[in-house]
């Protein structure tokens, strides 16, 4: 049996970045992953972004609140800069015109650097796109490209230095409450000990939930695909902003001289190493084409990866209401990615008692609108402890 102050299910970004700040507040901390090696299924096929602009409005707080982390990262967490210029440019359809303005309104009030552009200064920013299609847009010059791998396993190397430790191909068994501690039995059957345990198992944190006798919140893993599409000879896209639709129904962004392509599908599916289908990437296609002067012949290589959602589309963390010292963090939704430092140090508070941050607090980020027994998210949960 080996014991620690708090064992985390799941060595994705969500698990690593609380596992780094639970580290550093001197919490023993072991992460279980049931993979060959943190991050397989999600966190590791992300086409990261790091927006202000984009995402649900908690989302988008919390990206602002991780925003010096990125920038001034700690000292020797990574080789090389985490955010690379890019930029991000959003387009509205006809119709859209109070999405538009409240996209524009709301970025500005967090502190983001938003500007509205119109039809023609779009054409120009990117001279492929249809701009009679489109009333508008909102451009964040300051959105950048995340190296996902670097953020990653920054986070992994001074978790270990922190002496945090890593157990892979950790398949969570059986999970067991004593009157003071958590009990984890692996597949394997080795047994872990603590007094709380995080869930931060990703598509599978319902699973996690019924193996620790917890109420599932109702995650749902739902399916992203992405494909590679070759630009013609004499276009140069490098200098290109990732560019998407308002309703998030589409978007694309310059990589290695040719565009990844996505129909932003968030498609219900089960727990699993989900792969792409060929309607979603013929779709994805069409929709390029459709809003641009692209003509796409054959794609190239295509992938997929899970999102999961909760009902009403936020985030969870917090502690369930029922069963002491089970923490959830889950359902980022595609967005734990530029989330992560905000996300991680939010939930090592939590699980230590201790208060938001200062500059989450201003933000307006509060423990009601990530907690467990929030309105809409589960309301048999609410009524039963209310």
């Amino acid at each position: 049996m080996t014991s620690a102050d708090i064992i985390i299910i799941g060595g994705g970004i969500a698990g690593m970045s609380a596992a780094y700040f639970l580290a550093q507040k001197g919490k023993k901390v072991i992460v279980l992953e049931r993979e060959d090696q943190p991050g397989y299924h999600s966190t590791g096929r992300s086409a990261a972004l790091y927006s202000e602009t984009y995402g649900p409005k908690i989302i988008r707080k919390m990206s602002t609140a991780s925003r010096s982390f990125f920038l001034t990262p700690p000292e020797g967490f990574t080789d090389h800069p985490i955010l690379t210029p890019r930029g991000m440019m959003i387009a509205g359809m006809p119709g859209e015109e109070k999405e538009l303005q409240e996209l524009l309104t709301e970025g500005r009030a967090n502190g983001a650097d938003v500007q509205a552009l119109s039809p023609a200064q779009i054409g120009e920013l990117i001279p492929i796109i249809d701009t009679t299609q489109f009333i508008g847009g909102a451009l964040e010059p300051a959105a950048m490209d995340i190296d996902v791998h670097a953020l990653h396993w920054g986070f992994i190397r001074h978790f270990k230095q922190m002496n945090g430790e890593i157990i892979t191909r950790a398949d969570v068994a059986k999970i067991d409450k004593t009157d003071e501690n958590w009990v984890i039995t692996t597949s394997r059957n080795d047994q872990f000990s603590a007094p709380v345990i995080v869930n931060a198992a990703g598509a599978w944190v319902d699973e996690i939930a019924k193996a620790a006798n917890v109420t599932p919140l109702g995650i749902t893993p739902k399916r992203r695909t992405a494909v590679m599409v070759d630009l013609p000879a004499g276009i140069n896209a490098e200098k290109w902003h990732m560019t998407a639709t308002i309703d998030e129904g589409l978007y694309f962004k310059p990589d290695a001289g040719r565009l990844l392509v996505s129909p932003a599908d968030a498609t219900p599916t089960t727990p699993q190493d989900v792969q792409p289908e060929e309607l979603d990437v013929a779709i994805a296609i069409d929709r390029l084409m459709t809003v641009t002067s692209l003509k796409v012949g054959r794609p190239g290589e295509s992938w997929a990866g899970l999102r999961s959602f909760f009902a009403d589309g936020d985030p969870v963390s917090g502690f369930d209401p029922a069963q002491n010292g089970f923490y959830w963090l889950a359902g980022q939704g595609g967005y734990g990615i530029q989330t992560a430092p905000a996300m991680g140090e939010f939930a090592a508070c939590m699980i230590c008692g201790e208060d938001i941050p200062a500059g989450m607090k201003k933000l307006g980020i509060t423990q009601e609108a990530l907690s467990p027994t929030r309105p809409g998210l589960l309301p048999e949960i609410t009524e039963a402890t209310s």
